[in-house]
């Protein structure tokens, strides 16, 4: 059978008999956990290894895992990790040592996709949605770090996500909530676009997958948020970015969404990403969303595969203990991190 182009959520712990049934009705490419699915590594463990018998072996299992606020899993179980915003100026090594570390956690318990780094700007007025999940308002220092964060999550065994493409550091409203709408003309976005750019060159970002933003800009399309916009993924993602990995939407349940389209999936993948995400876990939503979904584009599969053969390529066994001391010293010596901006 071949997959629907989808990642979804589940309900809970694990796997439930209503979600199997459905799983083999209309089997989704793959899943992403949320807190309401983590309990021990243990736990996790078996829930990936169910989902992976159901959705095969290679599916991708999805976590959003950034450090500081967004860090589905934390102590007692798993080792706290710090906020994107205290590498900023860090040498590059302590940034590729923090995500090594972070990925580490995640592959052991079978998730193998971290949605991370955030290449979002960190700008003064914004929403605090993105705040100090974000690396600086610098372009070129999102980048660097950007950068030094996916090698250190292939390393690790883990396929990086880049978010939310094309920047959502310009939102003034929080897209969990509502639609963000952005007027700032093309000249201010070249900013927000960069560390995107950077981090696509030279291989189309062939061992990336990036997220979409559910935000309007006004300057590169005025009707319709990027996710749903054909004009942006082809003319500004694939094109002015040159970003040529795994194209996931953001959540479609979020409230930035609501009311756009009757059928969000079909108008996910018409407008050219290459995998729907939708997280609630609710049974009845799943089923709708997974109704209609259009199956796994031969293009798709393609990315998908790349990417696993570029993050498999780049793993490495390595010291975590070292790694820590590494990240720790480095982190250490910094005098920013006493700064105003992280009172």
């Amino acid at each position: 059978m071949t997959p629907k182009a989808a990642i979804i959520g589940i309900a809970g712990t694990s796997l439930s008999a209503e979600e199997v049934a459905l799983f083999r009705q209309h089997r989704p490419a793959g899943a992403i956990l949320f807190r309401r699915n983590v309990e021990s590594p243990n736990q996790v463990t078996a829930l990936t290894a169910a989902l992976r018998q159901e959705l095969g072996e290679a599916a991708p299992i999805l976590v959003d895992q950034e450090g500081g606020r967004v860090a589905r899993l934390r102590p007692p179980h798993w080792p706290e990790f710090p906020a994107a915003a205290l590498f900023e100026d860090a040498p590059s090594m302590a940034a590729e040592a923090n995500a090594t570390l972070l990925g580490m956690e995640c592959a052991a318990i079978g998730l193998d996709v971290v949605c991370a780094p955030v290449l979002d700007l960190r700008l003064p007025g914004a929403h605090g949605v993105i705040g100090d999940r974000a690396f600086s308002a610098r372009p070129a220092e999102v980048a660097r770090l950007g950068a030094a964060w996916v090698r250190g999550l292939q390393q690790a065994g883990c396929i990086p996500v880049v978010k939310h493409i094309p920047g959502h550091g310009r939102a003034e409203v929080d897209s969990h909530e509502s639609l963000p709408r952005v007027t700032a003309d093309r000249a201010a976005l070249a900013a927000d676009l960069e560390p995107f750019r950077a981090l696509s060159a030279p291989d189309g970002g062939a061992r990336l997958w990036a997220m979409t933003a559910h935000i309007l800009y006004a300057a590169l399309d005025a009707a319709r948020p990027a996710t749903l916009s054909p004009d942006l993924i082809r003319d500004v993602i694939r094109g002015e970015i040159g970003f040529d990995g795994v194209l996931v939407s953001d959540d479609l349940a979020m409230g930035a969404m609501a009311g756009l389209s009757s059928d969000l999936a079909g108008a996910t993948m018409a407008a050219g990403c290459d995998l729907a995400l939708h997280c609630t876990g609710v049974l009845a939503e799943t089923a709708a969303l997974l109704a209609t979904c259009p199956t796994l584009s031969d293009d798709a599969a393609r990315r998908i595969q790349r990417a696993r053969s570029e993050m498999l390529a780049a793993r490495r066994v390595v010291d975590p203990d070292l790694l820590a001391l590494i990240r720790d010293r480095l982190l250490a010596t910094r005098s920013y991190l006493t700064g105003p901006a992280f009172a």
